[in-house]
């Protein structure tokens, strides 16, 4: 699914990441996770194409095909979806527009038709009882005046119907209280198949109760310093991040 091979990457001319080796199989998830500034976060965004850091070395490869020289939107045409620690809110743009948009873009950008509009709104039922959410919510501007569980709730809808075959999730738990978490982290486990694959990355041990990983990998200074199951996570709950730089 996801090769990543000695990556090195920052952003005016400060390196963040330092080779970074990972690969994430179809039917995975891998939790990572890290001290502040240890590079979780610059991953995420080389991976889904943010152009405001530099790749310097190594390679992104996605289904035996390197994504570097692709945008963010051609990366997600191919099935990279990022659900963004802090959703931006847009005026004046539904929710339900925005991920109309955002499907037939994909689907134009893979030689199909647009979806008809039955078949969008079957969709969009389907999804959103899924996820139980109220649909009041769809029609409202993207994130507009939604609370924090709302945004990323709303995050995971996006995700629900985009079907993307690779899944970031930037800390999507903070700022969650106790049931939001475990209503977003059902949505996404609800959406776990063995055709996708998903990479959480997260500060506290907490969110992975509820999506629990195959891998836990731990960043430090740009570099991946330990890699281990679920076990791990609960380690670094305990002892924190100091014993293993």
């Amino acid at each position: 699914m996801l090769k990543i091979e000695n990556l090195h990457a920052g952003v005016e001319d400060k390196g963040i990441l330092k080779g970074i080796n990972l690969e994430v199989k179809a039917g995975e998830v891998h939790a990572i996770m890290g001290p502040n500034g240890s590079g979780k976060s610059t991953l995420s965004s080389v991976i889904s194409g943010n152009e405001a850091f530099e790749v310097t070395d190594g390679d992104v490869i996605l289904e035996d095909e390197s994504v570097l020289e692709l945008s963010p939107d051609e990366r997600a045409h191919k099935g990279v979806f990022m659900s963004f620690q802090y959703p931006i809110e847009i005026p004046g743009v539904s929710t339900t527009n925005f991920i109309k948009t955002a499907i037939n873009e994909k689907r134009k950008a893979n030689g199909e038709e647009e979806l008809p509009a039955k078949d969008m709104l079957k969709l969009i039922r389907e999804k959103s009882a899924l996820l139980e959410m109220d649909r009041k919510f769809l029609s409202r501007s993207l994130n507009e005046g939604f609370s924090g569980g709302e945004k990323k709730r709303n995050e995971i809808f996006q995700m629900a119907m985009l079907e993307p075959k690779l899944a970031i999730l930037d800390e999507t738990d903070s700022g969650l209280d106790i049931d939001a978490l475990k209503i977003v982290a059902n949505g996404v486990n609800k959406l776990r198949t063995k055709e996708n694959a998903v990479i959480v990355i997260t500060h506290y041990q907490r969110l992975l109760d509820y999506i629990v990983p195959d891998f836990v990998h731990v960043l430090h200074d740009g570099k991946i310093v330990k890699s281990g199951g679920k076990e791990l996570a609960l380690e670094l709950e305990a002892k924190g991040y100091d014993w293993i730089k």
